[in-house]
């Protein structure tokens, strides 16, 4: 429990302070204090389990979600379509405008998944894009 983590003991609600509970009847302070100076002592190693565990529930969210993730790739000359962003779009257009922008051409892949590109007329876009804001554009 992350409040054991952080005080070393469990938590007492203070309904069970008030009106006392078999919890609370049968607790005998020499032995409480032993196991608390117990439950500090073990602490530490109480912590690393916890973030051993954390580690282990991340790598197996991480491994949902890319077994679920579609891969594209493009190649040299293929045609894409380009995302439109809040920085590219017109304000006229507002909400109803289109969500892709015109067809433009893989020049390059400078690492995987980051693609340079140019118009249909041949002039090269000043900045690479990448694949999750490009899309097959198919004649």
């Amino acid at each position: 429990m992350p409040y054991s983590m952080v005080y070393g003991r469990e938590s007492i609600i203070p309904v069970e302070i008030g009106m006392p509970s078999f919890r609370t009847l049968n607790m005998d302070k020499e032995t409480n204090e032993v196991e608390l100076r117990l439950n500090l002592d073990l602490l530490d190693e109480r912590r690393e389990q916890a973030e051993v565990r954390q580690a282990a529930y991340k790598l197996q969210i991480a491994k949902y979600y890319n077994q679920r993730v579609k891969h594209r790739t493009f190649f040299t000359c293929d045609l894409v379509l380009r995302k439109v962003t809040l920085s590219t779009k017109e304000i006229s257009t507002g909400k109803l405008g289109p969500m892709w922008e015109g067809s433009s051409k893989v020049v390059k892949e400078s690492r995987p998944g980051t693609y340079w590109l140019e118009d249909m007329k041949g002039k090269a876009l000043p900045y690479p894009w990448n694949v999750e804001h490009l899309k097959k554009y198919y004649q």
